[in-house]
């Protein structure tokens, strides 16, 4: 491989890879502005975490220790 194909391969990956980021970039706009008749396209979920847990629930001496809001 001689430097002028080297060039030429690196330019083409590079605007290859240019080519995939604005193509999903434009599903992504195109996703969200219809996304009142889709669900938008979520990359990261937050309450994921919370699943690892088991749920805890209040105990009757909790209860006791909490104080009612006095209505005026």
């Amino acid at each position: 491989m001689d430097m002028d194909q080297a060039a030429v391969f690196l330019a083409g990956s590079i605007l290859t890879c240019l080519g995939f980021i604005v193509v999903a970039m434009a599903i992504l706009v195109i996703n969200n502005l219809c996304s009142k008749y889709w669900k938008p396209i979520t990359w990261i979920r937050y309450d994921d975490a919370s699943h690892d847990l088991p749920p805890r629930f209040v105990t009757q001496e909790e209860v006791d220790k909490t104080v009612e809001p006095k209505l005026k």
